[in-house]
């Protein structure tokens, strides 16, 4: 516990804890859409699973330093480009998030009434362990900079846990605000598209800046925001005053 007193160590903590704030954005608007097909009554159970189960997962990761590392050396070439077990868990975490928000996104929009009844029915057990196989995808990278900025495992470990204790308290508020607006679901669903095919273009060694990305999903959801706005007022009932003058 010798970092406690190294202010290092202390900065190192809360931009950890920011970092990992951010990087969970992705995993929480997949878990919020995802709780969102269980019956209302075991849905702020499954948010607080699936983040449960999002921050194990993450330093179970850390414990296994040694083993996440060894993940970045080359397997094999294909096409020309090295591929490691980290490359195979990205494109694999790619493909899943692709299949599963096209697969959200065409019951929103072309499934009839029993097939999304159907779905809004899915086990329990079933939705925890999609988002437990997303969880890992997004660990990944998130231990990887955890890695770089902290040495100690310590101040890593109490990182994630800050991080995660923050989405636990918001992921409520996200999940009935995504769920009141189909517009703003529809958006985070083509955002979990954009992550996709981000996870994929990094798996296959080429890399696109996450600030672009982030940048992308915060533009576009200050004019969804000003869209909601609008659409608030718009919708307001205008009440007409008529005033009757009186002859005496």
């Amino acid at each position: 516990m010798e970092w406690i007193t190294q202010p290092e160590a202390w900065i190192a903590l809360a931009t950890l804890t920011a970092l990992e704030i951010v990087l969970g954005i992705d995993n929480i608007i997949f878990i919020s859409i995802i709780s969102g097909r269980l019956p209302e009554s075991q849905r702020n159970k499954g948010r607080v699973m699936g983040l449960g189960i999002a921050m194990i997962s993450r330093i179970i990761l850390l414990l296994s330093i040694t083993w996440v590392m060894s993940l970045t050396v080359s397997l094999f070439t294909f096409a020309g480009h090295d591929i490691s077990g980290r490359d195979l868990i990205l494109l694999g975490g790619g493909l899943f998030l692709l299949a599963k928000s096209t697969h959200e996104i065409h019951q929103s929009l072309e499934g009839s009434e029993s097939e999304r009844k159907q779905s809004s029915a899915a086990g329990f057990a079933i939705t925890m362990l999609q988002i437990a196989i997303i969880d890992i995808v997004f660990s990944l990278d998130s231990v990887i900079t955890a890695i770089g900025l902290a040495e100690d495992v310590e101040v890593m470990i109490i990182a994630i846990m800050i991080s995660v204790g923050i989405m636990m308290l918001a992921a409520k508020a996200i999940s009935e605000f995504v769920e009141r607006h189909p517009t703003i679901k529809m958006l985070a669903l083509s955002f979990l598209i954009l992550v996709g095919v981000t996870l994929l273009a990094e798996g296959a060694d080429y890399e696109i800046p996450r600030g672009y990305i982030y940048f992308a999903m915060a533009f576009s959801v200050s004019v969804e925001m000003l869209n909601i706005r609008l659409r608030t007022r718009v919708s307001e009932p205008v009440h007409l005053h008529k005033t009757m003058d009186i002859e005496p």
